[in-house]
Parts: structure tokens; sequence; C-alpha cells
């Protein structure tokens, strides 16, 4: 057998054998860091400090200026006028914003204004609710305002039953100034009922402020078209996904130069988180996930080039989320790793030097022993490397045996990284004990686009093997207690979770889904965005001669392997999920219920695929560790 190379990187080297570790009441006094940009002259960051109440059961947020060059942060009360206003046009004249508006009849006083307190609602076509709302006729419509009176709001949109920003995450980076002022650019997927619910074609559109005319600009993609921007030299730059239908394709770099689309990114072996140009208009930065990271990118542009070289600027065991602005050689990015929530740092590209510009919870990380991240490589069934994260407890001992967690990550296709969560926190999770084991497994971004793909129409299969060789790989080592490992996961991690149930050979002693898939022809029956089961699931259960979606029902289907339960499940789903439906927990719960095994179902009726609110949460973590001593 190849020896296996592991990798340790202590994340940081303290003296813990006095400290605490992380416990669910100290993670939601963090305070929560989301960079506003730089000042107008260049010379701080404003950021916005959000930090949860448990006893008010919601966030209260505060507003800070840093110098870029390091220092002490200064509390302010109004932030807008230090910011340059994007959405101010170039003359400076008009605003530009968005706000609902109702559109279409739905609600029965609706259409029977004498019967005011009827709750009817009436559909002619899916779409009916998307993420956690109910389509009540109101969309969001992108409009202009003179600066001086923002309440008088004229409407690009009149009439028309479309969404900009998208809902129910887009926002105001789906709509943007022409750099002439004459044009606004902005997101929508012009469909409308059941058409919109089975696509991803949303298209970039141009309104002429004189004409008063739009125009589809992107009309020949049929998948996303998303996050419009303009390069110094005023060259028409977005993000692209080419298959309709497939919401986790390859995001691509694209500038449009003098007619002509150019995609940037057609030859990297990765997908775009987001972008920004230099000052000078002479390259584009982006953030993208790569090897369990997430890291800065940069590529040189020239209008006439034929092929584009991508260089790698960071690198390191950390997640890059944001990436602010540029001043100087430095550039100001949003930075986080599974020891850390996020922070603003400075990166000086001629130096390679990083400069930690907030320190907003430096007090209690300081009072706290700290988890250890190892980095290891896993050979699959199929014999290709795959990244494994683990994630040691404070204080580890070799010389003890710990149990561990299968962690099985949501998405299907969404990066695992060094992300800091305030539910799946790692941290946490180690603070309590447990060994933590979070593979790259099968369909993730940050080892090429066949990798990432592969899971589509195949949620049952190499991507299981996967998991059950890195819990199996980690618990060969003398400090993990084998006959404790458990498995845990949300979302297509909770199908994962259901589906390893029926297939784990009694290797897992207890079992933790949150708001996973259990039933796939219930769920293609009742999930918002029909495009999402078509693409992954292969088709409706109905398509008998459908060999994909045959296979995907039957084969790959947990609510057939019920009969090979038994072992201990918690089950917890959130009441106005309409991404997974409560029907899937109910499902799983009950059936597990009638037969005989324990199983404890916990319902938050007001939280949809997340839990937001802070008690809610807290409840979260308390019945999540509960469970895990009492079973594991």
């Amino acid at each position: 057998m190849k020896k296996i190379i592991l990798l340790t990187v202590s994340l940081m080297g303290i003296s813990a054998s006095a400290q605490q570790t992380m416990a669910p009441e100290l993670l939601w006094k963090l305070g929560r860091v989301s960079a506003l940009g730089l000042s107008k002259d260049g010379k701080n960051v404003v950021y916005k400090v959000s930090t949860p109440s448990v006893k008010d059961n919601k966030s209260a947020s505060k507003y800070y200026t840093v110098p870029v060059a390091g220092g002490a942060a200064t509390e302010i009360k109004e932030y807008k006028e230090l910011l340059k206003d994007r959405y101010v046009s170039p003359d400076g004249r008009l605003f530009l914003h968005h706000k609902e508006v109702k559109v279409e009849k739905v609600l029965g006083k609706d259409y029977y204004p004498e019967l005011e307190k009827s709750t009817a609602q009436v559909y002619n076509g899916l779409n009916y609710r998307h993420w956690d709302t109910w389509n009540d006729g109101t969309y969001n419509h992108v409009g202009f305002s003179p600066v001086n009176d923002k309440d008088n709001f004229t409407d690009i949109m009149p009439g028309e039953p479309y969404d900009s920003p998208q809902k129910p995450f887009g926002g105001e980076e789906d709509y943007t100034w022409s750099p002439d002022g004459k044009s606004i650019i902005y997101v929508a997927k012009k469909k409308a009922g059941t058409e919109y619910a089975v696509s991803t074609n949303t298209d970039l559109y141009g309104y002429n402020l004189e004409t008063k005319q739009t125009v589809n600009l992107t009309p020949n993609n049929p998948g996303y078209d998303t996050n419009p921007n303009f390069s110094p030299q005023g060259y028409l730059t977005w993000l692209q996904m080419k298959r309709d239908g497939y919401e986790a394709d390859k995001n691509d770099i694209i500038v449009r130069v003098n007619g002509k689309d150019i995609n940037i990114t057609a030859g990297w072996d990765g997908t775009v988180d987001s972008f920004t140009w230099s000052s000078d208009g002479k390259k584009i930065y982006f953030s993208a996930p790569v090897d369990g990271t997430k890291q800065l990118f940069e590529v040189a542009f020239s209008a006439t080039a034929t092929a584009f070289t991508i260089k790698q600027v960071t690198d390191g065991m950390f997640d890059i989320n944001t990436i602010v602005d540029f001043t100087g050689s430095k550039v100001i990015v949003e930075r986080a790793d599974m020891n850390d929530a996020t922070e603003i740092f400075s990166y000086d590209m001629k130096t390679k030097k990083w400069q930690q510009l907030t320190h907003v919870n430096d007090a209690i990380y300081s009072g706290i022993a700290l988890s250890r991240t190892e980095k290891r490589y896993v050979t699959t069934t199929d014999g290709k490397k795959m990244l494994v994260w683990v994630i040691l407890p404070p204080n580890f001992d070799a010389n003890k045996k710990y149990p561990a967690i299968l962690y099985c990550q949501g998405g299907p296709q969404s990066a695992l990284t060094q992300f800091y969560s305030y539910r799946w926190n790692f941290q946490l999770m180690a603070a309590n004990g447990y060994i933590v084991v979070a593979p790259n497994r099968r369909g993730m971004p940050g080892h090429g686009v066949q990798w990432n793909e592969q899971i589509s129409k195949d949620w049952g299969g190499q991507v299981m093997e996967d998991y059950l060789s890195a819990i199996d790989n980690v618990a060969k080592e003398p400090y993990v207690d084998k006959t404790r490992l458990g498995a845990v996961g949300a979302s297509y991690g909770g199908y994962s979770v259901f589906y390893l149930a029926g297939i784990h050979n009694k290797r897992f002693k207890t079992f933790i889904s949150h708001c996973g898939v259990f039933n796939l022809q219930s769920m293609y029956g009742t999930t918002e965005e029909v495009f999402f089961t078509n693409w992954d699931s292969g088709g409706p259960y109905w398509e008998k001669d459908n060999a994909a979606a045959q296979k995907t029902y039957s084969q790959f289907n947990p609510v057939n392997m019920v009969a090979k339960w038994d072992t201990p499940i918690l089950i917890i789903q959130g009441g106005i999920d309409y991404r997974v439906p409560i029907g899937q927990g109910q499902e799983a719960f009950q059936a597990a219920q009638l037969r005989g095994i324990k199983s404890r179902f916990i319902l938050f009726p007001d939280e949809n695929h997340w839990v937001l609110k802070p008690q809610n949460a807290l409840v979260w973590q308390r019945e999540f560790f509960g469970w895990l001593k009492e079973t594991l």
C-alpha cells in the first residue's frame, strides 16, 4: 500500500493548557465582519460589524473605519458619504436602486376586492414559491430616482413579472450604470411560471434612458449571465455559465470588445466566484476555489489577445471570500479559515506580505484553545487523489482515542474550503472532543471541472465510495475510536446521511441529517427550483424510458433503503424550507419511528434551509451535541 503523505499545519501555536474551548454561546458572541469598501481618499477601509444578541433574538450593526496602513479602528455613525457610490449616475443626477412592486394578481382579495379577509392564493404556473417565500404577485424591479428625491422612483420594468435583482439571493451586484450614464445594465430571468422554474437562463439587459427601450445583451447564451460590470476602458464584463438548467456549471469571465465576446477563463480548469478589474484596466483579479481553499487569481488582459494565462496570486490555508478593492500594490480582502471568522486583510502583491486590518474577534480567540487542521490526500476506489480535511480537538493527544464525525457537505456542488460557519462550525465540533473528517468528495469545485461534474446524476454512486474511503482512512489512525464514528450533514449532505444509513455496514454509530433529501420522487414534486432536480436527477420520475432518471429514483433514492436502517438518527427540518421541503424530514422521521429506530425530529417552523435566528441557532447546537453525547 502506498504511504499517504500527511501535511500537518498548526493554525496557531498557542499554549492552550489553561484556556477554555469554543462553545455555542461563545460562537454567537463573535462579531460578523463585512467590508463596505474603501473611502474616497483610499486611506481607510469602511466596514460593518453585526453582533448577534441571543436575548433580543436578532443582530445589531455598527460601522467603523480602519486605516489601510494599519492602526486602530474608529466607530462612525454614517458611512455612505465616505464611499464612492457606484449607483449614482456618472453625471451625478440619478440614483440607481430597486424596490418591490406589485405586478400580478395572486391573492384572493386581488381578484375579489370585496373579500378583503380572504387568505386564498391563486396560481396558474410554477414559481408559486421560492426559497422561503410564497409569490404574492410582487417582484424586484430596477429603477432610478433623482439623487435628492429617492422616493420618486422610475421603474424601468413596468408591469413585467420578472425579478431584478434575482430572488432569493441577488442584490445590487445585479445592476450597474454604463460608463456614459446613458444606459442601465441589469440581470433578469425573463421567464414566468413553470418556464421560470425549469430554467437558469438569466440574461443581461440594457435599458436606454433616452429611448426607454430595453435590449437583451446576451440572447445567445442559454445559461446564467450575472454580475455585469465595466472595465476602466468601458468593456462590458460579466460572469457566464453556458448550459441551461445547470446551476453549478463552470463560471467564466466574459469581456465584450467591439461586439465580440472574449472568454478569459475558457482554458482554465476551474470556476470563478467573483472578479474585479485593476484600476488601469490591464488585469482582472478573481477569487476561486482551489484544493480546499479559496484564493486570489489574476489574468493580464489585452483586447487583441487570443489566449490568456491565469496566475494564482495567493496561497495558504484560508479562504479569500471577497475582493474589496485595490490601493497601490495592496489588495484589500475578506479572509477566514476554520479557526477564525472573517476579518479584513491587506495583501501586498509586491512584497507578498499579509496584514490583518480588523481585529474584531481577537479578544475571544485569545482566550480559547484552538483546533488543529490537517490536510491529507486519500486514494479513492477509482484510483483518484482526494483532499480530506481532518480537524483535531484542542489539546489533541495522539496517545488518546477520540470519536470521529464524517462531515458531508451540501450543494451538492459547493466547495468545502477553509470556511467559517456559525452552524456547521468545525472548531466547535472539535472543541467538543470530536475529530472531524471533511472530504472534498466528488462534486466539489476546486479540483478541476471533471471532478466537479461527476456527481450529477450519480448522487449515490462514486461520491458515496469517496465518503467511505475518507472515514475508513482516518479511522485507521490509532487515536481514532473505530467504535464511535458518526456521520452528519445538511441538504445534499443530509441526503448523504440518509443514503449512508442504508449502506454503511455498521461503520457508524449515529447519524444527523439537517434538511436532507430523503425521497427523490416527492422532492421532485415539491421543490421550487425544478431545473435543479431535472439536471441532477436526470429528469422526472414518470419518464420510464429515461434510464438516467430511473436509476436515480430507484438505485439512488434513500427511501428505498429504509429496510436496511439500523442506527440512531436525528432529523432536523426548517418549516419554511421550500428548496428541500418539510415533507422530506417528516417522511424520514416517520420511517425511522415506525421501524423502531431510535430517532428524534426537530422542527424550526420559522426557519428556511438555514437557521438564522440566534435562539434557534443555540437550540440547534445544543440538540446537535446533546444527540452526539447520547448516541456516540
